[in-house]
């Protein structure tokens, strides 16, 4: 079973509001879920985006592979590590 984590669309016609979620690669995008691990609102203005740093890195660390998008936004908005 691959792992993903991608976004799931929610939210009204014309007012997307996207969940980052971890699923499994062979179900739909709205479909079955793992994990919430955050949300990304592109209508606000800033765009606002909330992770759960903890549970992305555990699933980061078992295995799963983030979608283009969502890669973008781990790296814009997650919280700097500090080594």
């Amino acid at each position: 079973m691959a792992v993903k984590i991608r976004l799931a669309r929610f939210g009204q016609k014309k007012k997307p509001f996207y969940r980052i979620v971890v699923a499994n690669s062979e179900s739909s995008r709205d479909g079955r879920f793992l994990e919430i691990v955050g949300t990304y609102d592109p209508l606000q203005d800033p765009v606002v985006v909330t992770l759960k740093d903890d549970k992305i890195k555990f699933w980061l660390d078992q295995g799963a592979k983030p979608t283009d998008t969502v890669k973008s936004l781990i790296a814009k908005h997650s919280a700097p590590r500090e080594a």
